[in-house]
């Protein structure tokens, strides 16, 4: 029997390269970098899309932002300026209402003052020669002391001088007893009993009194004597309550 033949072997000749593998590595390497960079810049052109997106719309809130400060600083500013406006406008009715209260006052004070020398150059037919005009009383700042002020008139026949005195008595009560007290004991301004007055149209008398601390006073009593040829008598009496009530 023939010995069968066997197949030649076969050989593969490689051409022997240096470093092949080495570059092979490499360029894959290069390739894989680049790949990512495009990847990377690829979502950093959309990723920058969004951001600018999102910067744009925080430039219009900004914006928006700034204008509705500004709008709040003209609004707080109009409030500032309405205020003091108002403030302004009080206090000039304030004074408004002042200056009013005095020209009312002072019309008042020149209407009596009218009424008054009326009733000295043209008086009723009742009415004439020595007046006890009138008797007023303001509060001291010391305790029980008033400032008094007592007018005396010529009425009608005024073309000479009326000269005499005038006594002016507090009546009260002290421990439930009537008492009448003379002004010179209540006033240091008084010295004498009876106040010597001279003059042709009216005179006024003024001073301070002082209260006894257990005297209740009820009234005070004036009455004023004319002495030479107009010699005649002139008497009036006022409320305490009347002349202390405002």
């Amino acid at each position: 029997m023939s010995e069968e033949r066997k197949p030649a072997e076969e050989y593969v000749v490689i051409r022997h390269r240096p470093g092949y593998r080495l570059r092979r590595s490499a360029i894959l390497l290069v390739f894989t970098i680049v790949a990512a960079v495009a990847g990377y810049v690829t979502g950093l052109s959309q990723g920058g899309f969004r951001f600018s997106s999102v910067e744009a719309s925080n430039e219009v809130l900004e914006e928006e932002l700034e204008t509705l400060r500004d709008n709040y600083t003209e609004a707080r500013q109009k409030v500032i300026n309405l205020e003091r406006g108002r403030a302004i406008d009080e206090q000039a009715l304030d004074q408004a209402r002042t200056s009013i209260v005095a020209l009312e006052t002072r019309i008042a004070s020149l209407k009596s003052d009218l009424t008054f020398y009326k009733n000295i150059m043209a008086p009723s037919e009742t009415s004439k020669g020595l007046q006890v005009d009138s008797f007023t009383l303001g509060s001291d700042r010391q305790p029980r002391a008033y400032d008094f002020k007592f007018v005396l008139t010529q009425v009608g026949n005024n073309k000479s001088y009326i000269a005499g005195l005038v006594a002016v008595n507090v009546i009260g009560l002290r421990d439930e007893e009537r008492e009448v007290i003379a002004l010179r004991d209540l006033s240091e301004e008084i010295e004498d009993l009876g106040v010597k007055f001279r003059f042709r149209y009216f005179q006024d008398v003024e001073g301070t009194l002082v209260l006894p601390e257990d005297f209740e006073p009820l009234e005070i009593q004036v009455v004023a004597q004319a002495e030479g040829q107009k010699s005649s008598q002139a008497e009036r009496t006022f409320d305490w309550d009347d002349l202390t009530e405002n």
